[in-house]
């Protein structure tokens, strides 16, 4: 059965649409992350104009994260006071990474732009964590045990100022970093059309040191309101929120999200960590070899649909 999408300009099947949105959600709820690094990327190869992809699954992030998070809330894995500066951060990326949007699209740039922005940032960031992931699971394997981080364990950040205690991951630590880390992952948000996670997730673990656990269920939260904001940006500035396209994936995405959280507690820390950074690598290759590979069409003569 097929619909059409008004914003996209073009018509859609349902059935695929909506297990794109429960395949997307199921990993938001095993990862904690927004699964907007995989979800932009097949709407865009299911021929959804960049910027209706982006706008669209900003939305559709905010659905999947919601079930998410509830399910993390209610495993007592949500650290409120690191999700709020890293929200406070992250509205305030958004606000300039929307008006970015606007003004690549002016000037026809912005499919090559976004391409770029995931080549880069996951070809890097996947394969740090799956090096990363790979040790780790051989010192497990080797017998070693894990020194597990301890409370006077220290580093450069415990030297910032403006410390705050975030009592849930047992840490007092400047509210800097979180905010700085915000605000970047906010721009991608509202660039890339990610929740940001597959950084959040990360740099929350290797550079503030809080606990996995914590992580999966903070970083939902902080996804949950940072899309909202970014949506509505999108939508009012750039008007490329599909709003049919997100309802369709939000229906998929809010049933995935459950059984993904469900799945999250019976994997392994390091596991979680080997699994994510495999999927950020092939998204990234997927977009290296779009913009190496030579073009079906040469000539186009047809007027850009929602991209400029």
């Amino acid at each position: 059965m097929h619909f059409y999408l008004p914003v996209a300009e073009m018509s859609a099947n349902i059935a695929v649409f909506l297990a794109m949105g429960g395949a997307v959600g199921f990993l938001s709820g095993v990862f904690g992350v927004g699964g907007g690094f995989l979800m932009t990327p097949l709407l865009m190869f299911s021929g959804i104009p960049p910027a209706v992809a982006v706008g669209t699954e900003s939305a559709h992030i905010v659905a999947s994260s919601v079930s998410g998070a509830l399910a993390q809330w209610r495993r007592r894995n949500i650290d409120i006071a690191m999700g709020l500066v890293l929200l406070a951060g992250g509205v305030l990326g958004s606000l300039i990474g929307v008006q970015a949007v606007g003004n690549l699209r002016r000037i026809g740039l912005f499919e090559f732009f976004v391409s770029l922005c995931y080549v880069t940032f996951m070809g890097v960031i996947g394969t740090l964590m799956l090096i990363e992931s790979i040790n780790t699971m051989r010192r497990v394997k080797g017998g070693l045990v894990l020194s597990p981080r301890r409370s006077g364990q220290h580093n450069w950040v415990h030297g910032l100022p403006l410390k705050l205690r975030f009592h849930r991951s047992k840490l007092y630590i400047s509210a800097i970093p979180p905010f700085i880390l915000g605000v970047f992952v906010g721009l991608l948000a509202a660039i890339m059309g990610v929740g940001g996670g597959f950084i959040l997730v990360p740099a929350m673990i290797y550079l503030l040191r809080v606990p996995t656990n914590v992580v999966v269920g903070t970083s939902l939260f902080q996804i949950t309101f940072l899309t909202a904001a970014t949506t509505v940006l999108h939508a009012s500035q750039n008007q490329t929120v599909d709003v049919a396209l997100a309802l369709l994936l939000m229906g998929g995405g809010v049933i995935g999200a459950q059984f993904g959280a469900a799945a999250s507690v019976k994997l392994k820390a390091e596991h979680l960590r080997f699994l994510l950074a495999a999927l950020v690598l092939l998204v990234g290759l997927r977009f290296a070899w779009q913009l190496i590979a030579p073009p079906s069409d040469f000539y186009s003569i047809s007027p850009p649909i929602g991209g400029a």
